[in-house]
């Protein structure tokens, strides 16, 4: 995808969420480029300037796989604090 269709994306479904603005979406997708979690290739367009075309890389998934392993432990740790449950 392109960077336009991921901040789409980002807002899509949900009426009070805006599209991230370009200022702050940019400079992410350089730097998870940068650091090796996404891959870009430039594509002309026929309704513009050239577009640029970002995709996760192996270490990008390995990365997300982390970020959503350490997400859904805090997520557990957060719930049980709500619940009333200790948690250890």
């Amino acid at each position: 995808m392109y960077g336009y269709q991921i901040a789409k994306l980002i807002g899509a479904g949900e009426p009070d969420v805006p599209i991230p603005k370009p200022g702050a979406l940019y400079p992410v997708l350089r730097s998870l480029e940068k650091s090796g979690l996404l891959q870009s290739r430039v594509e002309p367009s026929t309704s513009g300037p050239p577009r640029r075309y970002y995709s996760i890389t192996d270490a990008g998934r390995r990365t997300l796989g982390n970020w959503i392993d350490i997400w859904n432990h805090t997520k557990n740790f957060v719930d049980g604090l709500l619940q009333g449950e200790p948690n250890d």
